[in-house]
């Protein structure tokens, strides 16, 4: 799991970024593609939903209050230790992940509106749908858990 992190932080740092970025994407494509189980409809979003994010930050009409949010739902993605670590819990520490991207992507949605995001979706399904899934069910696993992963990046309360 350790090169998960180290290609990511190898992309930010250099001129290569989409090319180091579709290595960390594959990377975690393929840890997610061999897992079967319970939560595997949602947890396989995660890459898309990691690309998404990260996509939406070269749109220069993104304003500084969501750019921020943004880099912390992508910077806890890659960190090795948040609330139920990958290393630990293997495809089912996705689980946080994925909530946390889909409540920035809610976010977003609200303020930009949703064609900004829908042009920029790359996955297979539709957003809105994979939106759903993915925070409901989310939500429901994670239960009160959901105040400490936001408090981990830095946001105070969740938005009802």
């Amino acid at each position: 799991m350790n090169s998960v992190h180290n290609v990511f932080l190898i992309s930010v740092a250099g001129d290569n970024m989409h090319n180091q970025f579709k290595d960390f994407y594959d990377v975690v494509r393929e840890n997610l593609d061999s897992y079967r189980g319970e939560y595997e409809r949602f947890v396989d979003y995660g890459p898309d939903l990691f690309k998404l994010l990260a996509d939406v930050l070269n749109e220069k009409s993104l304003k500084p209050e969501l750019r921020l949010k943004v880099c912390a739902a992508l910077g806890y993605f890659v960190a090795p230790y948040d609330v139920f670590p990958e290393v630990i819990y293997g495809p089912h520490g996705y689980i946080d992940d994925v909530f946390l991207c889909t409540y920035v992507i809610n976010e977003l949605e609200k303020k930009m509106g949703y064609d900004f995001l829908d042009n920029l979706w790359e996955g297979e399904e539709e957003l809105e749908d994979v939106l759903d899934i993915c925070y409901k069910q989310s939500m429901e696993i994670l239960g009160d858990k959901t105040d400490a992963i936001l408090f981990y990046v830095g946001f105070n309360e969740k938005d009802e």
